[in-house]
């Protein structure tokens, strides 16, 4: 299956309305694109050594520490988005969908064993709108609830960089625990 632009009922454009359009042309392309697609970059990861970080990392599998490539398969179709990053010979895979019922209006993300709800806004960024993702909800096992405040240093940005590349910046950060993981990079969409 080759990917195609989707309508505005595909994922993002629904949940971030008309201040889509506002976003640089690589992060909307990202976005609205329906079918699967394969893209390509760099990225660079740190990762926390605290106790707590290590088995949170292990449960939501976030990628390992370190630098080099990086390789990101979507699949989009029906309004939900499957994601598979694959970094330093790990996978990485989440599953993404719009919030209903409490979590209406909220992106919805699956990593491992817990399941994620993210506020979304459109922001000035250096080089034009960006998407700033922020947890507003967080289940474990998609049952147990925990305080969302234990996740205000969680946060991820979409931009694009001064070379005008699709750019990723997830900095995850837990009271006491403190760095899980750190992750930027780049990704060629075109």
């Amino acid at each position: 299956m080759s990917p195609r632009t989707a309508g505005p009922d595909a994922l993002f454009p629904a949940l971030l309305g008309e201040a889509f359009d506002a976003l640089p042309a690589p992060v909307r392309r990202l976005h609205r694109r329906e079918g699967a697609a394969r893209y390509a970059g760099e990225v660079q990861v740190d990762r926390g050594r605290h106790p707590v970080s290590r088995c949170c990392a292990w449960a939501t599998r976030l990628p390992p520490a370190g630098a080099g490539p990086l390789r990101v398969e979507i699949v989009a179709a029906d309004g939900r988005e499957a994601w598979t990053r694959h970094v330093g010979g790990r996978a990485m895979p989440s599953r993404l969908w719009a919030g209903r019922g409490a979590l209406a209006g909220l992106l919805c993300e699956r990593l491992g064993l817990v399941v994620f709800g993210f506020a979304l806004t459109v922001e000035p960024g250096l080089h034009g709108a960006r998407i700033v993702w922020r947890v507003r909800r967080l289940r474990v096992f998609g049952l147990l609830p925990l305080p969302a405040g234990w996740f205000a240093d969680v946060e991820a940005v979409e931009s694009v960089d001064a070379l005008g590349r699709y750019h990723f910046d997830v900095r995850a950060a837990l009271p006491l625990a403190g760095l899980l993981v750190h992750y930027r990079g780049w990704l060629e969409v075109t």
